[in-house]
């Protein structure tokens, strides 16, 4: 993409129905909708890539798929008519997953999800924990995952009953999600 159609994406302001044409018609672009503003997700890192692939992969690996679906890089989270999010890993109710297999609609969820994640780049990294990270504690995402994979942390905020949220930091061992009881993910082979 040359500058000048970075310049044009970031100040194209675009109504909710257009942005979710545009993400149809076009899905390899990846695009996203921040603040009513168009804007596509870049390229990653091969370490990028690999972390994200493999989280969902485990992930996906231990959860039941009658109770859980889970996506990496597609799927999106509303959080307003003018904020579309993909997150590089994302764990769905199968129901409500289920309910968007209907018609050729963008695939969004409004509801708070039980997971959560994005894994740093040098790309994304701020804008990641300025602007989604932030949105998704709005929605009331019950877990959000900041995977740092050249720090090799894992980030975690979890919604507590009274919707703030607390933050914890892991560097090793197993990480178990508060709205996945069952789920566990080695940290130690997980950056490896």
């Amino acid at each position: 993409m040359t500058q000048t159609q970075k310049s044009e994406e970031q100040s194209m302001s675009v109504s909710e129905m257009t942005y979710r044409n545009v993400a149809l018609e076009d899905p390899e672009g990846h695009w996203e909708l921040a603040c009513g503003h168009l804007r596509r997700k870049p390229s990653m890192t091969a370490d990028h890539n690999r972390i994200a692939f493999e989280l969902a992969f485990r992930l996906r690996e231990q959860l039941d798929r009658q109770e859980f679906q889970v996506r990496s890089n597609s799927g999106h989270v509303r959080h307003t008519a003018s904020s579309y999010y993909i997150p590089d890993v994302l764990v769905i109710p199968a129901a409500l997953e289920r309910a968007q297999r209907v018609g050729r609609s963008l695939e969004y969820y409004q509801e708070p999800m039980p997971l959560v994640v994005e894994v740093w780049s040098p790309s994304t990294g701020d804008y990641d924990v300025e602007t989604k990270l932030v949105e998704y504690q709005r929605r009331g995402d019950l877990e959000i995952w900041l995977v740092h994979p050249y720090e090799r942390t894992v980030i975690a905020w979890v919604r507590q009953l009274d919707g703030a949220y607390r933050k914890y930091t892991f560097a090793s061992g197993y990480v178990h999600p508060t709205a996945l009881p069952d789920v566990g993910i080695d940290l130690d082979t997980l950056f490896d």
